[in-house]
């Protein structure tokens, strides 16, 4: 993304406050005004009190000074406040269309990104974005009025000399455009390596257990260790060039100065010029040279706010591959069945997980889906809801193709309970009516009750306002499982999918979910995923997936029968 791609994009995201902006802009032409007029005042301070004697201008010019410096201070306080508040407001902005425009796309975009790399662009680029709006941004604008104002006074005064400073100005500016691109490129690399290491710290943090299992302690400082050292050595890279930038800014200028001085001295020795005219012309050239160092200092700032911009861009330019039509309608409320027409699906091309699959689920049914692992079983349960989309053939409910509906409309039709309990580090309460408007505390407690979580919540010291922890760490297995199915239960949806709900869990705990399972499933629509075959016998269908092919379907009686790929599956788990 060029620089100037970046800057319309960031005009864009400044268009809304337009006009603090413009006053903000009125206030530094007046603090440039005043600088340059406190400039000018050197010339009659020095020509007429000093050389002149004049008393009655030695009275008046201190309050007019003052009245400089007060007038210049209102003015600064103006445009300093309200270009911090459009700052960060925009930093404000940017965060929350960021976070929408992430819980908008879809969940293939999650797999490729690592969770600490999304969690970087949100926090760690929008900050260093933040620096150059909030501070690089104030300091560009003030010193280009300021600029302005000095090179008026200096061409008023002696044009010829200015003439002669003004050669110098654009050589001071050489080092900062070099070293500007060599800048950019380390700030990017320095926030790619930030996103690598708020991703090892997530893994590790959120892995804790296994870390400690496996005695991966040393290894695990170790490498994160040497991404530190990565990081620092970036750091210093930037350093060294803003240790180089600043002091050869500062020659040039340097240069420029001493050709000034022996130029206008020789002047005012030959009586050409005044010593209150050269004076305040060098007191307006050492202000006017001060911006132009100035920017060598912020241009590191400035380069990692264009940096930042261009990965913040990069990812809200980023499209859902799941989108609704403009002509989406919603979906009435479910009454017939679910069907899988020719589905065929795959992640990566010319690797389909399912094949041509064909499959009827009516209303009230209870569908168990078993195979072996890596058969499509999940993918199947997934494109239900449209967490991916199907690639040949459709998936239809009632009739109606899912990608016709709103996402809205069809999954507020189904509820979910996985093997991977989600839970939020809130209450338990909140976690159980997630998603559910309106619910209150008696709603809350009967699907706890129906979940058989009620007894242990009440257990709690807290009960239903214990807060589970980070992903429910607080909590037992089974008792973060009956959480998620008394969620499921508010929720209240007359789809239900259970994607090996009760795989993980011990046998006491999986008698208890699985109790609390038969609750969930009463009246609703239920496909199961299952690998433990104890718990779906009762199902009314069973069908087997076997790389993407459905290669059996019926009772579990009648596939015990058949003598296939099920009683296969079936004896591998039961060849006691």
């Amino acid at each position: 993304m060029t620089n100037k791609e970046i800057i319309a994009r960031l005009s864009h995201v400044l268009s809304p406050y337009k006009r603090k902006l413009f006053v903000a802009m009125i206030a530094m032409v007046v603090v440039a005004a005043f600088n340059a007029l406190q400039a000018y005042i050197i010339k009659p301070l020095l020509d007429e009190i000093f050389f002149n004697k004049d008393t009655s201008l030695l009275n008046i010019l201190p309050i007019a000074l003052l009245l400089v410096f007060l007038i210049k201070g209102l003015f600064y306080f103006t445009y300093t406040y309200l270009l911090q508040w459009i700052g960060q407001s925009v930093i404000r902005d940017l965060r929350n269309a960021i976070y929408t425009h992430l819980n908008s796309l879809s969940l293939s975009f999650f797999h490729k990104n690592p969770t600490g790399e999304l969690i970087s662009r949100i926090m760690n680029d929008v900050s260093m974005l933040q620096g150059c709006i909030s501070h690089a941004f104030i300091y560009l604008l003030r010193d280009f009025f300021t600029v302005l104002g000095l090179l008026v006074v200096i061409f008023y005064m002696d044009w010829k000399l200015a003439l002669i400073s003004f050669l110098f100005i654009p050589a001071a500016a050489i080092p900062i455009v070099v070293f500007g691109k060599k800048f950019r490129r380390i700030s990017t690399d320095y926030q790619t390596e930030i996103g690598v290491s708020t991703n090892i710290l997530h893994e590790t943090i959120a892995g804790a257990r296994i870390v400690k299992a496996f005695c991966m302690e040393r290894a695990e400082t170790a490498r994160f260790a040497k991404q530190m050292q990565f990081l620092f050595d970036i750091l210093m890279n930037e350093t060294r060039f803003k240790s180089l930038s600043h002091p050869m800014v500062e020659f040039m200028g340097g240069i420029g100065m001493a050709l000034i001085i022996w130029y206008g001295g020789t002047q005012v020795l030959d009586g050409v010029s005044t010593p209150g005219t050269f004076m305040a012309f060098l007191t307006a050239l050492i202000m006017l040279y001060e911006p132009v160092k100035g920017v060598s200092k912020i241009n590191s700032t400035i380069q990692s706010g264009m940096a930042s911009a261009a990965r913040i861009f990069n990812i809200l330019d980023v499209q859902p591959s799941i989108t609704e039509k403009q002509d989406a309608i919603t979906l009435p409320s479910f009454s017939q069945g679910i069907e899988f027409r020719d589905v065929t699906f795959w992640y990566n091309e010319n690797e389909p997980v399912l094949h041509n699959l064909e499959l009827n689920i009516q209303r009230g049914e209870v569908l168990a889906v078993v195979g072996p692992s890596g058969g499509g079983k999940s993918t199947l349960a997934n494109l239900i809801p449209r967490f991916y989309e199907v690639r040949q053939g459709g998936v239809f409910i009632d009739g109606h193709d899912i990608r016709d509906v709103t996402m809205e409309s069809l999954r507020k039709q189904i509820a979910l309970v996985t093997q991977q309990t989600i839970l939020f580090n809130d209450t338990i309460a909140n976690n159980i009516g997630y998603g559910v408007e309106h619910c209150t505390e008696e709603m809350i407690r009967e699907a706890a009750r129906s979940a058989h979580a009620l007894g242990f919540i009440e257990s709690l010291p807290d009960g239903f306002n214990t807060i589970v922890g980070e992903s429910g760490a607080r909590l037992s297995g089974g008792q973060q499982q009956r959480v998620s199915i008394a969620r499921a239960l508010l929720k209240d949806a007359p789809i239900l999918i259970l994607d090996e709900a009760t795989s993980s869990l011990d046998t006491e705990s999986e008698q208890k979910v699985q109790s609390a399972l038969e609750n969930l499933m009463k009246n609703r629509t239920t496909i199961v995923i299952a690998h433990r075959l104890s718990t779906i016998k009762n199902a009314d269908r069973i069908v087997v997936l076997k790389e993407g092919h459905l290669v059996e379907s019926g009772t579990h009686e009648e596939l015990l029968a058949k003598g296939g790929e099920y009683e296969s599956l079936y004896n591998l788990q039961y060849a006691d």
